[in-house]
C-alpha cells in the first residue's frame, strides 16, 4: 500500500496572506533518468525531476520541448522507454491502476465528455478508483462529490450538460472530477488552453484555491510565462527534452533564461501586484530607447 507523509503548502510570494491550509496527505512523486519517446523519435533523454509536495509547479517551454509529454510520463499515460516514474518509491508502472488514481489527478488537455453528459454524472466518475464490487456508491461519495461542485462553483450547474457550458465552465466541470477524486497530486495539461483572459483568471485562480486550502500538489503546463511567474511556487523550465533550470519564478526567470529557452529577448521586471517576474519581450518593431 502506499505510504502517505504530511506536508503543508508554501507561501508564494506575490500571493495575498490567506488562511492556512489544512494537513492533506501528499505523494512523492519523482522521476530518474527518464526516456520518453513516440515511435523511433525520443523526446525526452536522460531527465531526474522531484515534484515538490504540496506546491504548486508549472512546466514552461517552447513548443515541443517536450512539457506534456513529460507530465504524461507522470501520471502513467505514458510509459518511459528507461528510467522510471516513482510514487513514494515504487514505479507507477509496478502499481495496480486503482492506486494510481487514488494518488494522482489528471487533467490532459481538451478532454471531452459523452454527449448530453450532465456536470454532477462527470463529477461523480471521478469516485470511480474508490469503488469495489464490495463498496459501491456511499454517503461519503456523495459527500465527496458535493464538496468538490462547492470548492469549483459548479454547484449551480450540476444538471447542465458539459457540452453546453462554456469553455471555462467546462474547464471548472473536469477539475471538478479530478477534485472528487481525492487524489493528493493533480496533473494539468493546459487548463487555459482555448480560454479568454477571464476564464483563464477563474482557473488559475481555483487551481491556487485548492492548493491553499486543500493542500493538492499541483503539476501543470502552462505556455504564458507570467502567469506561471504569478501562480507557479516553483518552476520547471525545458529545452529540448531536458531541464533547463529549476526553481522559484523569482530565483530562475532571467533574461538570459528566456533568451535560452524561447529564443527571445526581453526585459524583467517586478509584476506590480504579485512582484514575482514579469517577461517583457522585445521585438524588431519594439526595441529599448
Amino acid at each position: 500500500m502506499t505510504r502517505w507523509h504530511r506536508a503543508a503548502p508554501r507561501a508564494h510570494p506575490g500571493r495575498a496572506p490567506g488562511p492556512t491550509p489544512p494537513e492533506a496527505d501528499v505523494a512523492d512523486l519523482r522521476a530518474a533518468n527518464l526516456r520518453l519517446a513516440y515511435d523511433d523519435r525520443v523526446i525526452v533523454d536522460d531527465l531526474d525531476v522531484a515534484i515538490p509536495a504540496g506546491r504548486i509547479t508549472v512546466i514552461v517551454g517552447a513548443n515541443a520541448c517536450g512539457k506534456s509529454t513529460l507530465l504524461r510520463a507522470l501520471a502513467r499515460l505514458l510509459k518511459p522507454r528507461a528510467g522510471a516514474v516513482h510514487l513514494d518509491g515504487r514505479s507507477v508502472h509496478a502499481l495496480p491502476t486503482r492506486e494510481v488514481a487514488k494518488a494522482l489527478g489528471i487533467l490532459p488537455q481538451s478532454p471531452t465528455a459523452p454527449a448530453g453528459m450532465t456536470v454532477v454524472d462527470l463529477v461523480t466518475r471521478g469516485r470511480s478508483p474508490h469503488q469495489t464490487w464490495w463498496r459501491q456508491w456511499s454517503t461519503g461519495d456523495e459527500q465527496a462529490v458535493a464538496d468538490a461542485l462547492r470548492a469549483t462553483a459548479m454547484t449551480d450547474l450540476a444538471d447542465r450538460p458539459v457540452d453546453e457550458l462554456s469553455g471555462g465552465q467546462r474547464q471548472r466541470a473536469w477539475i471538478a472530477m479530478a477534485v472528487a477524486q481525492h487524489t493528493p497530486v493533480l496533473l494539468l495539461d493546459e487548463p487555459t488552453t482555448y480560454l479568454d483572459l477571464a476564464h483563464q483568471i477563474d482557473v488559475l485562480d481555483l487551481v491556487v484555491d485548492l492548493n491553499r486550502h486543500q493542500g493538492r500538489t499541483v503539476v501543470m503546463v502552462l505556455h504564458d510565462l507570467n502567469q506561471a511567474c504569478r501562480y507557479a511556487d516553483h518552476v520547471i523550465a525545458m529545452k529540448s527534452g531536458r531541464i533547463a533550470a529549476e526553481g522559484a519564478p523569482e530565483d530562475i526567470i532571467t533574461p538570459t533564461l528566456v533568451h535560452d529557452v524561447f529564443g527571445v529577448t526581453c526585459q524583467i521586471t517586478p509584476d506590480p501586484l504579485t512582484g514575482t517576474p514579469m517577461v517583457i519581450p522585445t521585438s524588431r518593431h519594439h526595441t529599448p530607447a
